[in-house]
């Protein structure tokens, strides 16, 4: 076998249009040393041969039994139930060391053809379908480029042979496919739904309208989306029959699904319930989105589950000043509130300013999937048709929140009240973070919440549970912590209080109270009582201070600097930066201050000025708490040494902040070290350099502005999550003078 070449002989048994594309892509890009079909008739092998599609062919593969061995491959691609009476005349030709795959769309009948005849699972025969097709068929079909992008999907047995599957594996990769493996009973369910429920909805649709001898011009005049949804329907008829039969039990689940929801849909049409019709048309534009755009591998605001496994890098030239005035994206902590609030309550929410990042959007499809009717959201505009209290319904499978802690603590509140049982999951990065601090008061309330190791999501929440008012004394400032128990306590027996340390954001009680819910406070205690309601309300969402915190920090730092930015939120818990800056002796005036919606905002003005290090109160800390990164590049930049302390929290947000950022100034160039709760910083001239960011949102922007101070290019790895919270940054940033390159791969 020559080395470089992927496999050594490739037999396509079946040259049509799978088998066929199959056998001319790896002739086009040289995986194999020959390609050989086998067909049943004589002229589909010659139109084979003379179309370039494969080397050689022959009606009986029986004729290859002497020459094929270890390195070859032979790809069955014929009809679902046609395959066992292949896989038997295989049997009795070829030996052991063969490796052979198939590309039947059912998995679990070819799995038993496999058993049957082999007497077991062979090492051998490693089961496979690529996600491709046309609906043209036949071998002048076949497409060298029909799987450039696609996906396959290997099902492999547990008797495979780690060889065979590498083997499969590899000769797909080589023809510039996707590879991925899935159960064989997964495998049939899903493709039950995803692909052989639509066959039978198009096929049946356009039978139906083929009858229909009252209106023969229905055709005629169909206009372009009837085309393309019918589309599958020309596909092959006697292939489509056969995965029909094959996959019978998870085919007339999906049948019978869709015809319950079809039914369900008619009856809302004949009440005329808009809400509700609107709710399943919402639902399904969402859906087909998220669908659309994960085929594009975009984030889930184009989904988010893929964009957790893209890797972007940001490529920032040194210098520049910052200059401008803008506006930045909405709050995101009231852009949770303001969903999950709104689909509590009774009555319509009307919202504006709505913050179209994956984790404000994570909240908003969670509660969509609990039956809730979300219009929006466009252009920061979002409705809410309010269930109530208690009119959530049970979600089909897990709450899926991405990057979210936000939407995870809080969402934990709600569910641990609800009836229904329900699961809490998200990406690689929020799996890791510690939910315990949620799940052990909310167990003191009685709730019933699983955890994965260490109290780490996903979180099982088993609904029905009654829940108790408590007093809790939170051991560390969280506004998370409190807004979960809050939450809770509208459906805990009794009061339930919730004392905290130091000042956290208090987003949570003023929304509840704009929604017409008592919340009183005494002190440092905040208190609800179960027996109220929400009333839906309307909400004009300020742009997020938090947002606004690197480009102010940015003019901070940055000589000639003069930026401004507009309609910023200015809650007393959450302006500690403008604070601690003013404390350095930033150069920042507020201006146009008033009320919106029960929320304080203003225009903040921001000219250079020369900063100096400071020891940060701690009394400032909770009000900072998310600003950290980017004070921390104001420290790197200012004269003398600031001095962090009280800040623990940072090291459980999306990675460990505090060590991030001092692995990354450090690496640039500055004299700094961590401690148990902060970090000591010396400021000095910040270098060039390649930072990592872990993945955190915050750590990816406080660097990409630390280039407007550094002496040479910053590059920062991994910042497919800047989308979490700040969907429009980098736009932003080359607007006021950053000169920042997006690298995607």
């Amino acid at each position: 076998m020559n080395t470089a070449l992927v496999i050594n002989k490739l037999v396509v048994v079946g040259i049509g249009l799978i088998g066929g594309s199959l056998a001319a892509a790896c002739k086009k890009r040289g995986v194999c040393s020959e390609v050989i079909g086998v067909a049943r008739r004589a002229e589909v092998c010659e139109r084979a041969v003379a179309n370039g599609v494969v080397d050689r062919a022959t009606t009986q593969i029986s004729e290859l039994a002497g020459e094929l061995g270890e390195g070859d491959v032979v790809f069955i691609a014929v009809p679902t139930l046609t395959v066992k009476k292949v896989l038997a005349e295989i049997k009795s030709c070829l030996s052991p060391a063969v490796t052979i795959t198939d590309g039947a769309s059912v998995k679990g009948s070819v799995r038993d053809d496999v058993v049957a005849i082999y007497g077991g699972e062979p090492s051998q025969v490693v089961l496979g379908h690529p996600i491709a097709g046309s609906e043209k068929s036949g071998v002048d079909a076949a497409d060298p480029e029909l799987y450039v992008d696609h996906r396959i999907i290997l099902t492999p047995l547990k008797g495979n042979g780690v060889n065979h599957i590498e083997r499969v594996t590899k000769m797909w990769q080589a023809v510039q496919a996707e590879v991925l493996e899935m159960d064989v009973d997964e495998h049939d369910a899903v493709l039950a739904s995803t692909s052989h429920l639509p066959h039978a909805i198009a096929f049946s649709l356009v039978d139906t309208l083929a009858h229909d001898h009252q209106n023969e011009n229905i055709f005629r005049y169909a206009a372009g989306g009837f085309r393309d949804f019918t589309r599958i329907a020309s596909s092959d008829a006697t292939m489509w029959r056969d995965i029909m039969l094959s996959n019978k039990p998870a085919v007339l689940s999906a049948i019978d699904m869709f015809v319950a929801n079809l039914t369900r849909l008619r009856g809302m049409i004949e009440a005329e319930d808009a809400t509700n019709i609107t709710g399943v048309f919402t639902r399904a534009k969402a859906a087909r989105d998220r669908f659309t755009n994960m085929l594009s591998h975009q984030a889930y605001s184009k989904t988010m589950q893929e964009n957790a496994h893209s890797h972007i890098v940001y490529k920032v030239a040194p210098g520049g000043t910052v200059q401008g005035t803008i506006r930045v994206p909405g709050d995101k902590s009231i852009s949770h509130r303001s969903i999950m609030l709104g689909s509590l309550a009774e009555g319509v929410t009307h919202v504006e300013g709505f913050l179209e990042g994956e984790d404000a959007l994570a909240t908003l499809q969670a509660f969509r999937d609990m039956g809730v009717v979300i219009e929006g959201p466009e252009d920061g505009r979002v409705t809410v048709h309010g269930v109530g209290l208690h009119g959530l319904q049970a979600p089909s499978g897990p709450l899926y929140v991405g990057n979210s802690g936000t939407s995870m603590r809080l969402l934990a509140g709600i569910l641990a009240g609800q009836k229904f049982e329900s699961e809490l999951t998200g990406d690689e990065s929020l799996t890791k973070r510690p939910m315990n601090r949620v799940a052990l008061p909310l167990a003191e309330m009685g709730a019933s919440i699983a955890t994965a190791n260490e109290g780490r999501p996903p979180l099982k929440i088993h609904g029905g549970a009654a829940l108790k008012g408590i007093n809790y004394d939170m051991p560390m400032a969280s506004a998370q912590v409190k807004s979960c128990l809050l939450l809770a306590g509208l459906y805990a027996e009794g009061k339930t209080s919730v004392t905290e340390p130091a000042p956290t954001r208090d987003h949570t009680e003023r929304m509840l109270r704009g929604f017409g819910y008592d919340v009183q406070r005494t002190g440092d205690t905040i208190t609800v009582e179960s027996g109220g309601k929400l009333t839906a309300t309307d909400i004009d969402i300020p742009a997020d201070i938090s947002s606004a915190t690197f480009f102010l920090v940015a003019a901070a730092i940055t000589p000639g600097s003069d930026i401004t930015l507009t309609h910023v939120g200015i809650n007393p818990t959450r302006i500690g930066v403008i604070n601690i800056l003013n404390l350095m002796g930033a150069n920042i005036e507020l201006s146009n201050e008033r009320e919106v919606g029960g929320e304080p905002v203003a225009d903040i003005r921001l000219r250079y000025a020369p900063l100096k290090g400071i020891e940060v109160p701690e009394s400032q800390v909770p009000l900072a708490i998310d600003e950290f990164p980017a004070l921390m590049v104001a420290a790197a930049c200012a004269e003398g040494t600031t001095v962090i302390t009280g800040a623990e929290e940072l090291r459980v947000k999306e990675t460990d902040r505090i060590q991030a950022m001092i692995d990354g100034l450090t690496t640039l160039g500055i004299k700094c070290h961590a401690t148990e709760d902060g970090a000591i910083i010396e400021g000095g001239q910040l270098g060039g350099g390649e930072v990592e960011s872990f993945h955190d949102h915050r750590i990816a922007m406080s660097f990409t502005i630390a280039a407007l101070r550094a002496s040479g290019e910053i590059t920062v790895n991994n910042c497919a999550n800047v989308s979490t919270s700040f969907p429009n940054f980098t736009q932003l940033a080359k607007q006021v003078g950053i000169s920042l390159e997006v690298i995607r791969s």
